[in-house]
């Protein structure tokens, strides 16, 4: 019986060390097989080398600010060197504790995870990253699962064996998804906390790691104190590690999670219109700039970097002077609106106010993808009558509210729309652009895309014409009387007698009075000496690209330009008669830092250095003596309107309001020594404006804009803008000194009216 037994116990101990060295032998033959990609091809060396990753390309402003990203994913990688020691210490102490002690694969983590199920997770940082980069998404058939952990394991192995442990900690950390935009531990900084990873505090650091065990789950825009919680966790790790003192744990685990959300969306943060404009460029630039293998580069997906002449400061200032004033100026226009009974629309028909809406409808993404699915008009009728919920603009913030897409379409045209852009005339950098109100509600951009009469805003380029041909002086006198163009002159098809505003004349104005003043009829009398064709001829060589018709009209802005041509056209005057096209991009970096191109302007002498000087000087009038006096008095005809008032600026301003007929459009074109800006201002469509000129004119329209970003750039020191006199000429041989020209006194600001401009 004895012997029996002992038999049948060597028996189990054969059993027993087969299974053993069996599953050993399985286990080997596993990985055997993974390596040689039986069960799936696994990366080569050039992938370990170059993981694909879909890197955002990144706008960089002059000042070296990121100010948005073009990504599938928006992840922009950094160095080991960038990210917080704190992070690395969170995330080993969080997520692999002996992460400097294996070699890819934690074999007592695997153990402890299978014999002590829930103790914590088997997988390495490494094995982690292997997932992510080259696995994929965990299996939920378990056979299917278990050969997946056997290809990570090889490929953890592999990448042990490639990268240094940081480089390892580095490329994991850039690959994370963080949710909410924030792709990558850089994205996932400046979104959560507005800042760069260097700059994160040790709770926030351990914030971040906490997500890395399920960002969705441990959302912090969603679930604030389950995200604490699990920040808590970190935090005691790392004591538990050593990384930080009990007594740092308890302090920091009272700390709430300190968020500042900075959406990085494509309608979110700086120059958004500008970006969009960028975009556009950039899709060109890649047809005509392979890759050294002939394919495009994808400004998606490749990680580029564009260096822009933006300055983030000024950009910022922009925003914020345009924005604090439109919605004061849209207070006023909404008050007068409820008297109207065709609000907020004038001298049109009820006739014309529904094409105007039906093509508002005809233009909208709703209609464009119902017409694309194959719906007729009159289902598409029936939706658009039909109340449904939609978060819409407001100047308080966005708002939930439920209503027809017609009447989201008549709530958003009563909104006044507003664009600035800003040169600098030496360089022709573009400093600021501001192409609308809200880019996310109001994609039109105001800057650019859009063109609208300029009115009064094209006179300099008369008296400039006649300047630089007839060495005309600004103290040259002309006759305020009616004057008439016949027809036969210029192959007009009648005779042309403009007429000032508010039918005023008699006597004789000085050039500098006239400009100053707006005097339609001296501005008539100039054009004829010179001839429009000449004007034309200056205009275009300044910068304006339109195609300009040679008829008197252009004399009183009977024409349509963009916001960006005229303030590109006044920078020539700034710039001593020199033109520089202007220029948005300065160079491109592939992601490897390799410069791909470099930008420089273009330049032109279009009026001698003098001639620039003197126009420079007749404008300066406007701002003494005219409609733009109030950026130095301390009174104006426009009430609070005027946001900021009074401005009280005594620096040399060189400058030109612009109102249109039935004031549809207000400019204001504004020049210091070493910036040139430029605002328009009005509605959608040109019958949305306001009754009358108090409220209507460039000067209260958009010159307040104009004053708010200016003053906003003067209080920054860190920011180099002139308040200093136009640099004067050597040898000028003009008269200058008009010592006869009174100005104004204290409240007799001149208020401009529109200009007539009609044959």
């Amino acid at each position: 019986m004895t012997e029996k037994k002992t038999t049948n116990f060597s028996k189990y101990i054969k059993w027993f060390w087969g299974i053993i060295l069996g599953g050993f032998m399985f286990v080997c033959l596993l990985f055997l097989l993974a390596s040689w990609g039986v069960f799936g091809a696994l990366p080569t060396f050039e992938e370990l080398e170059n993981p694909e990753n879909n890197l955002a390309t990144e706008i960089i402003s002059s000042d070296g600010k990121t100010l948005g990203k073009y990504a599938v994913e928006n992840r922009t990688p950094i160095k080991y060197k960038d990210i917080p020691e704190s992070m690395v210490k969170a995330l080993v102490a969080t997520e692999d504790e002996r992460f400097y002690e294996h070699s890819g694969i934690d074999f007592r983590g695997t153990a402890r995870a299978v014999l002590k199920p829930g103790s914590g997770g088997a997988s390495t940082i490494t094995q982690q990253l292997a997932k992510m980069l080259f696995t994929g998404k965990a299996s939920r058939n378990i056979f299917k699962r278990v050969l997946q952990k056997v290809k990570e394991w090889v490929v953890a192995v592999k990448l042990e064996r490639q990268y240094t442990k940081e480089e390892i900690i580095t490329m994991y950390l850039n690959k994370y998804d963080f949710l909410n935009q924030a792709v990558g531990v850089r994205s996932a900084a400046r979104i959560y906390f507005g800042k760069e990873p260097k700059e994160l505090d040790v709770e926030e650091s351990a914030m971040l790691v906490g997500m890395l065990k399920n960002s969705s789950l441990f959302n912090p825009l969603r679930r604030k104190e389950m995200v604490k919680q699990r920040r808590n966790v970190v935090l005691k790790q790392m004591t538990r590690n050593e990384f930080i003192t009990q007594q740092q744990k308890d302090s920091l685990q009272k700390l709430g999670l300190g968020l500042n959300i900075n959406r990085e969306g494509h309608s979110d943060g700086l120059a958004t219109y500008f970006r969009e404009h960028l975009r556009s460029i950039l899709k060109e630039w890649v047809k005509e700039h392979p890759k050294p293998n002939g394919e495009e580069y994808n400004i998606y997906r490749d990680g580029l970097k564009i260096y822009t002449t933006i300055d983030s400061r000024m950009q910022k200032y922009a925003e914020e002077a345009l924005y604090e004033h439109m919605a004061n100026l849209q207070t006023y226009f909404d008050k007068e609106q409820k008297r109207n009974k065709n609000a907020p629309f004038y001298d049109i028909n009820k006739k014309e106010i529904e094409k105007i809406i039906r093509r508002a409808k005809q233009n909208s993404d709703r209609y464009k993808r119902m017409k694309a699915a194959g719906k007729s008009e009159k289902e598409i009728d029936k939706v658009f009558n039909t109340a449904t919920d939609m978060r819409i603009f407001t100047w308080k913030g966005e708002r939930d509210t439920v209503m027809t897409p017609y009447d989201s379409i008549r709530y958003y045209k009563y909104f006044l729309r507003s664009g600035l852009v800003s040169i600098e005339p030496q360089t022709g950098h573009i400093k600021a652009w501001v192409g609308g109100i809200n880019h996310k509600y109001f994609k039109y951009d105001a800057v650019e895309q859009q063109k609208r009469q300029v009115g009064s805003t094209f006179k300099p380029f008369v008296y400039a014409t006649a300047i630089n041909q007839l060495k005309m002086s600004p103290c040259d006198k002309l006759p305020n009387t009616p004057y008439t163009i016949p027809k036969e002159k210029y192959g007009m098809p009648e005779d042309w007698t403009p007429k000032n505003a508010g039918g005023k004349y008699g006597g004789e104005l000085t050039l500098k009075e006239a400009l100053a003043k707006s005097i339609n009829v001296i501005t008539a009398q100039l054009i004829d000496k010179v001839s429009p064709i000449n004007v034309v001829r200056l205009a275009e060589s300044s910068g304006i690209t339109s195609k300009l018709e040679a008829n008197p009209s252009i004399a009183l802005g009977a024409i349509d330009l963009s916001l960006l041509e005229m303030v590109s056209a006044y920078s020539t005057f700034a710039n001593k008669g020199l033109r520089v096209s202007p220029l948005i991009i300065t160079r491109i970096e592939d992601k490897n830092g390799t410069v791909l191109e470099e930008f420089v302007p273009e330049t032109k002498e279009v009026l001698s250095e003098e001639s620039a000087y003197v126009i420079l000087d007749l404008m300066q009038g406007v701002t003494r003596l005219g409609s733009g006096a109030r950026l130095r008095s301390t009174w104006t005809s426009g009430g609070d309107a005027v946001t900021g008032f009074p401005y009280k600026f005594t620096n040399p301003i060189a400058g030109k309001t612009g109102t249109t007929q039935n004031q549809s459009d207000g400019w204001f074109m504004g020049i210091v020594p070493n910036l040139a800006t430029g605002v328009w201002t009005g509605g959608e469509d040109r019958a949305t404006h306001f009754a009358g000129l108090k409220y209507g004119q460039g000067a209260t329209m958009s010159l307040p804009t104009w004053a708010i970003f200016m003053r906003k750039c003067y209080e920054d020191k860190t920011l180099d803008i002139s308040q200093e006199s136009f640099e004067k000429p050597k040898d000028i041989s003009i008269n200058l000194d008009c010592s006869k020209v009174e100005e104004p006194k204290e409240g007799e600001e001149q208020e401009e009216a529109p200009d007539d401009t009609d044959f």
